[in-house]
């Protein structure tokens, strides 16, 4: 019997929160649920904050995820935004572990160099690489929920990678060569 293992991808943010659940079995990711929480029309930062806690209680209460991933806050211009941001995902944080899951941070560019190889890739590029990877149509996705998506598959992707046999590689063609298996064509 497989053992199948869900992940919440979570894109913190404040006005619109992105959230993807991913299922693996063997080799094999599939998309369960993918959306966004939206908090623009409330006017108090404490009401997005709940708003956010509790929907995320209630998307893990019904999807079940073994593990969660969010996105790191990065360092913008504006303090205040980041301060904001920050909230937001600690408040997210809190959803999870409550939920007794375990939760993993990844920066942007982390993210986007395991889904598509370049650390400095658009998040068009990054959804249009999710739509290979998952085999699906993600067009009518936002970027925020895109962006959580692609959390989700670093996770289960950073996860793999450290069951393997551990070996470094230092370019795309020597792991295809090892691992013929784990590349699709």
């Amino acid at each position: 019997m497989s053992k199948v293992k869900r992940i919440l991808g979570v894109d913190p943010g404040t006005n619109f929160l992105g959230y993807a659940i991913i299922q693996v079995m063997k080799d094999q990711i599939s998309l369960v649920k993918i959306g966004v929480v939206k908090m623009n029309h409330l006017e108090s930062q404490q009401l997005k904050l709940k708003k956010i806690f509790e929907r995320l209680q209630e998307i893990i209460g019904s999807t079940q995820p073994h593990e969660m991933a969010i996105e790191a806050p990065f360092f913008g211009k504006n303090v205040q935004s980041m301060l904001k941001l920050g909230r937001a995902q600690g408040v997210a944080i809190a959803a999870g572990i409550t939920k007794g899951i375990e939760v993993t941070e990844y920066s942007p560019k982390k993210i986007k160099q395991s889904v598509t190889g370049k650390g400095n890739a658009s998040k068009e590029q990054v959804a249009a690489m999710l739509e290979i990877i998952m085999n699906a149509k993600l067009e009518q996705q936002t970027l925020d929920a895109t962006d959580a998506l692609a959390t989700a598959v670093c996770h289960h992707f950073q996860s793999s990678s450290l069951l393997s046999s551990g070996k470094k590689y230092n370019n795309w063609d020597s792991f295809a060569r090892d691992n013929p298996g784990r590349v699709k064509q």
